[in-house]
């Protein structure tokens, strides 16, 4: 799921779409969504995605 929200905001430009998935992720995605990607090693994610969770983790 991650993976196709960020490909639904990569039109905005890499960096845009970082952040803006990183947004969504964090506003709208139930704790133990966000907690199971936290966790995980990021294989299957696609670089938005991927760099979305890296920003997460920074935060957290």
């Amino acid at each position: 799921m991650a993976n196709q929200i960020a490909l639904n905001l990569a039109a905005q430009g890499e960096e845009a779409a970082i952040a803006a998935t990183a947004q969504h992720l964090r506003d709208f995605w139930d704790p133990r969504m966000k907690s199971a990607i936290l966790a995980s090693d990021g294989n299957g994610l696609n670089s938005i995605a991927r760099a979305a969770v890296e920003m997460l983790r920074a935060v957290n």
